[in-house]
């Protein structure tokens, strides 16, 4: 079965557990945080959507650019996830497990930033070396 780019990444299938984290914990919210809850909603989507959209880039530059718009929406998640703590509004156990993906996935989108603009030798095929980045790059399988 053929799959699009984005599929091929580790860090696209974690972002959509941490949507479906997200989703599950604001299920959970009590009335009243309407605006908290559509903001981390469309945040954990923003990841998901942004990496995918990354993927599908064929300029480096750009793929860059929409890798870093997913980690500062990851990163917006957490903030929210930071809120929900404070205020007690929720299972810490939903803050942790978000906040652990969250942790995950910008990790693994700063080091697929790094990876596109690093200055390489160019020596190589620049089709990648499948380092364990969790890039979901190197030899295509088959």
């Amino acid at each position: 079965m053929e799959v699009f780019d984005h599929e091929r990444l580790e860090v696209y299938r974690l972002a959509l557990d941490f949507v479906a984290v997200v989703y599950e914990l604001t299920k959970t919210l009590p009335p009243g945080y309407s605006s908290l809850r559509d903001q981390i909603e469309r945040a954990s989507t923003s990841v998901v959507l942004n990496t995918a959209e990354g993927a599908g880039e064929f300029s480096k530059k750009e793929k860059a650019r929409f890798y870093r718009m997913a980690r500062r929406s990851a990163t917006e998640s957490a903030a929210v996830l930071d809120i929900f703590r404070r205020l007690k509004v929720c299972e810490e156990k939903w803050v942790h497990d978000g906040r652990n993906l969250a942790l995950q996935i910008v990790s693994m989108l700063v080091r697929l930033v790094r990876n596109l603009t690093a200055p390489g030798t160019g020596t190589g095929t620049g089709t990648g070396t499948g380092t364990g980045t969790g890039t979901g790059r190197g030899k295509p399988k088959g």
